[in-house]
């Protein structure tokens, strides 16, 4: 059983940063995509960043490039999110998810396609 568990949410102005966390139990974290999502109020999930097993591709939406850098790191059983220059449209509660099913088409970005998700950490950006 995977259990996936986000940390570093929280509380910031415009313009601030914040590195969402995620830690994954089980021996085979390096051996799958990872994703991350978010759910803003009254929204649904929409997908934000994936990195592959090795961390060689990574896909964002649109609207977070050049911004937001997804890094994972295999030895720690742990996938970033380094979020930049956020702006109260990047509020919303943030997802890590895992992919393990094998044949998935790049940039997996649908909700479905992954198997195992974490509870979700608040993001809040005041203007």
């Amino acid at each position: 059983q995977v259990q996936l568990v986000e940390s570093g949410g929280g509380l910031v102005q415009a313009g601030y940063s914040l590195r969402l966390s995620c830690a994954a139990s089980g021996r085979l974290f390096s051996t799958y995509t990872m994703g991350w999502f978010r759910q803003p109020p009254g929204k649904e999930r929409e997908f934000v960043a994936a990195i592959s097993w090795g961390g060689g591709r990574e896909s964002y939406v649109d609207s977070v490039k050049d911004r937001f850098t997804i890094a994972r790191e295999n030895a720690k059983n742990t996938v970033y999110l380094q979020m930049n220059s956020l702006e109260p449209e990047d509020t919303a509660v943030y997802f890590c998810a895992m992919l393990t099913g094998g044949g998935s088409t790049w940039p997996p970005k649908i909700p479905p396609l992954y198997d195992y998700w974490g509870q979700g950490t608040q993001v809040t950006v005041s203007s």
